[in-house]
């Protein structure tokens, strides 16, 4: 639920080219403060390891076996049970990648694996540490981690993959009318996505050719973690989790609270929502975050925003002219490398999108807006180019094959969730009540896709959400996250004993959207120290929304350093030690890595 409180983030993770992990590898060389390099450079042990060219290659095993793959990763496939009520029936293989600690595997100093989750649900973990987000994990943790992702079952390179698609174009030619559309859009907008919508779930049915479908949920995808930490030869789990992979986290935690060492959960969807499928709130702090957009355009000017009104409300009210024009006449656009149509539904996407990464996207936005009111839509075409889907390329090798199969989406979704009402009224009633919250409710086409689901079972465990654990969650939320609210970290801190909820005073969705080392340092001593914030810590962050055009002027101290009127990098960093400015700067790349947008999940 995207706003599920969380479900939110879409999110698709690209694995970054060798030029990129490289380069960034380059940037952050200098050492931790224990002498310990986080960069790409220093080689990775070898011993027991093979080598491959990436998991393809690989063959799925009930142990762990590691290859080298990805030029500087390590891979492996476990066979996990499809069906753990018929453990001895069809099996899984689960993909997996590492960034292998930094210290050896045999020192006192080494404290085992992490596994992260980037949400979705239908999101890559392995494309997520195989590019440099999974470097930038490692500095936020410390090199005495192993950086562990993995493809949930069904989804990417996991096995059996779902599919409702003869071939990569069938599902290229299809996605985009379905979930390119505001429900708002046109007068039978809502009527086409109903059909739409019906027509996925047939599909879904009639193409599950191997019967596998039914076995992609949450509480499968919560025991093959109980496998992997298993097969790593640990007790408990050690867990990061955005967005959905929250509802994972929260998952594993209520099913196995014996087992968690520590487990973090940011951009907290609200799991009994989830399996509900209640949406009606999943939206409402998108609309402080898109305040926020217009707060900080009037307080900083038009030198700094493009897109300035002397007042919110005129400035909204520019927008809302900007949206009326497109609904009776699209702007063409044809620049230099791109050709298209800006519509109403292409600048409502982009909108929501820049709510989800508002630091580095708000600027742009300002500018593509301004670029609107004079009638020229190339800069917003542009900006929804780059972040939006990825074009469909013909693949011509593993390395460049698209593993995205968007349809997993609704997969777990759909099994998770509470039987969802086929009628039309039903529909449109559901649509309204999510519009009475917050009007980007317009753009909560997730739920169609289950209307003609299979009928499948629904798993065994589906709550409740609480929990005495063997140590304690740490539980993030922001205080403006336009499709994981504040509320749902909220409401599932409750459930947990002794759990703590840290909220970051920020737009964007999940803490890493915004640089704060106060966020940050608390997620590292958890992991080091098992050291929990303070009950009702709120970390401010350490960029300003609309920096000005001096070098570095978006990076910001922390307040009570009292520096913020020095100009320059140098002497606002001044007080920072070695150890926190590279932490800060990988906080900064980090939330410069605006993921490409399949659809608006979680």
């Amino acid at each position: 639920m995207a706003r599920m409180d969380a479900l939110s983030f879409i999110i698709v993770f690209l694995g970054l080219t060798a030029a990129v992990r490289a380069h960034n590898a380059a940037h952050f060389a200098s050492r931790s403060s224990d002498g310990f390099a986080w960069s790409e450079a220093r080689p990775l042990p070898t011993d027991n390891i093979r080598t491959a060219v990436n998991l393809a290659q690989i063959s799925p095993s009930e142990a762990l076996v590691w290859t080298r793959c990805y030029e500087d990763r390590e891979c492996a496939r476990l066979k996990v049970p499809l069906d753990y009520t018929n453990l001895q029936d069809a099996s899984a293989s689960i993909a997996l990648i590492r960034i292998r600690a930094k210290v050896s595997h045999d020192s006192p100093r080494y404290r085992g694996p992490v596994l992260v989750n980037p949400g979705g649900p239908g999101e890559s973990g392995v494309d997520f540490v195989r590019s440099v987000y999974g470097d930038l994990i490692s500095v936020i943790l410390g090199p005495e981690f192993d950086i562990v992702g993995f493809d949930p079952r069904g989804i990417a390179r996991s096995t059996p993959a779902v599919s409702f698609f003869r071939s990569r174009a069938e599902r290229a030619l299809w996605f985009p009318g379905f979930t390119g559309q505001s429900l708002n859009a046109s007068t039978d907008s809502r009527a086409r996505t109903w059909a739409q919508g019906t027509l996925l779930g047939q599909l879904a049915g009639e193409r599950d050719f191997d019967g596998s479908l039914k076995f992609i949920n949450t509480e499968n995808t919560a025991r093959d973690i109980l496998r992997i930490v298993e097969a790593y030869g640990r007790q408990k789990l050690m867990y990061w989790g955005f967005s959905y992979g929250t509802v994972l986290g929260a998952t594993f935690a209520a099913m196995f609270p014996d087992k968690v060492e520590r487990l973090v959960i940011d951009g907290v969807v609200d799991s009994e929502d989830w399996h509900a499928a209640d949406w009606t709130h999943v939206f409402v702090d998108a609309n402080r975050a898109w305040q926020s957009f217009a707060d900080g355009c009037v307080a900083v000017g038009p030198s700094r925003c493009p897109f300035y009104a002397s007042t919110t409300e005129e400035l909204f009210s520019s927008v809302d002219a900007i949206q009326a024009r497109l609904r009776k006449r699209p702007i063409p656009v044809h620049s230099t490398t791109e050709y298209g149509l800006v519509d109403f539904s292409l600048l409502r996407a982009t909108i929501f999108q820049s709510l989800y990464s508002p630091y580095v996207m708000f600027p742009q936005l300002a500018h593509a807006l301004a670029g609107m009111t004079e009638g020229d839509g190339t800069a917003l075409f542009e900006l929804h180019a780059k972040y939006g889907r990825k074009p469909f390329e013909c693949a011509c090798g593993e390395d460049e094959q698209d593993y995205s199969n968007i349809e997993a989406v609704w997969a777990v979704f759909c099994n998770d969730a509470t039987r969802i009402p086929s009628d039309y009224d039903a529909f449109v009633k559901d649509y309204q009540s999510i519009l009475a919250v917050s009007p980007f409710g317009d753009l909560a086409t997730l739920k169609a896709g289950c209307l003609a689901w299979p009928d499948y079972p629904k798993a065994s465990f589906r709550g409740p959400f609480t929990a005495n654990t063997s140590f304690p969650l740490l539980i993030i939320g922001n205080t403006a996250d336009p499709v994981t609210p504040l509320s749902g970290a909220r409401n599932m801190s409750k459930g947990f004993m002794d759990s703590v909820l840290l909220t970051q005073d920020s737009a964007g969705h999940c803490s890493v959207s915004a640089p704060s080392l106060c966020t940050q340092k608390h997620v590292r001593a958890y992991f080091q120290e098992g050291e929990l914030p303070p009950p009702g810590t709120v970390c401010d962050i350490d960029v300003e929304m609309f920096p000005s055009h001096t070098d570095d002027a978006n990076l910001r101290v922390p307040s009570q350093q009292k520096v913020f009127h020095v100009p320059n990098r140098r002497s606002r960093t001044a007080q920072l030690s070695a150890e926190d400015i590279q932490l800060l700067d990988a906080l900064r790349e980090l939330a410069t890595r605006v993921p490409r947008q399949q659809m608006f999940t979680f």
